[in-house]
């Protein structure tokens, strides 16, 4: 179900909130989760342009099926064990766990999660054999075996890393926002959002069984088709567009996410006197929006 343009509101909200305000629904507890914004340049020629790559999720998904939206997913509880040794450059842990307001090994899976879900999803990794070079191909089927394995959970991000002496390169990400699925929604996730550049060489594909289709789109086009109602997205998604408008280039976004507020954003729903509901995101007027019983 959406809204008059492209805000993706599942049916069944109303009487999950009806039902939390009453009392009879516990809040499921939401899962750590990453997902990244690769941007690249736009086309030669595009002067202060650049593109984003995002999916749109198979129709089928029992979570914001047609929506887009960008790679990610949950954190493994692997790549937050303090033993795990993760090779890696770029920031330390301790910087990403002050920089998220967590503790080390909650800060190490959360940036295993954006790195890991970006290769599993998009083909794309942010890793190299040292702290200054990033692998330029990732096609062949032995990167797809290793793909393959790290979807199935067969392999640990570590283990992958290991095998192919590479260090996760964590200066590549830039932490942008943090989202936490609303209290009445049944599949939670408390999502941090990266922004990145794709790497020199890369390339991105389809390679999430999650989606039906991929594309690079300006953040300003995809803003436009989420405002005709052409475009399904989740508020995060829509939001964090509207914001890259705000840089001229890649780079331009990566450097400005040092300055980014990390203060999660999640939902508030509220029965007012006439016994509608009025449903708001704070800090985010566009998606406020009241409910007719």
């Amino acid at each position: 179900m959406t809204t008059k343009n492209g805000q993706w509101y599942p049916p069944e909200w109303p009487e999950r909130i009806r039902a939390l305000q009453a009392g009879d629904l516990a809040p499921v507890t939401p899962r750590r989760a990453a997902t990244v914004m690769l941007l690249r340049e736009a086309a030669e020629g595009a002067a202060d342009a650049f593109d984003v790559h995002m999916l749109r999720r198979r129709p089928s998904m029992a979570f914001a099926g047609g929506a887009y939206a960008y790679p990610g997913g949950s954190v493994d509880p692997r790549d937050e064990a303090v033993n795990a040794e993760i090779g890696w450059a770029g920031p330390a842990r301790s910087v990403w766990a002050v920089r998220f307001g967590t503790d080390e090994a909650t800060a190490q899976g959360i940036v295993c999660a954006a790195v890991r879900e970006t290769f599993e999803e998009a083909g794309v990794l942010l890793a190299g054999p040292d702290a200054d070079t990033v692998v330029a191909d990732t096609t062949g089927d032995d990167w797809e075996a290793d793909r393959a394995a790290l979807v199935a959970r067969e392999l640990s991000f570590a283990d992958f890393l290991a095998r192919r002496g590479l260090l996760l390169r964590s200066d590549l990400l830039g932490a942008w926002t943090r989202w936490i699925t609303p209290e009445f929604e049944a599949r939670r996730y408390d999502t941090w959002f990266f922004v990145a550049v794709l790497p020199e060489g890369q390339r991105t594909r389809n390679a999430s069984s999650e989606a039906d289709r991929t594309e690079w789109i300006r953040p300003e086009d995809a803003a436009a088709g989420y405002d005709r109602g052409e475009l399904l997205m989740m508020p995060p998604t829509i939001a964090t567009l509207r914001q890259l408008q705000a840089y001229a280039s890649p780079a331009a976004a990566l450097a400005g996410s040092a300055e980014r507020d990390l203060d999660p954003v999640l939902a508030r729903a509220r029965l007012d006197e006439q016994g509608r509901i009025e449903l708001s995101w704070p800090g985010h007027d566009e998606f406020t929006k009241r409910v007719v019983p």
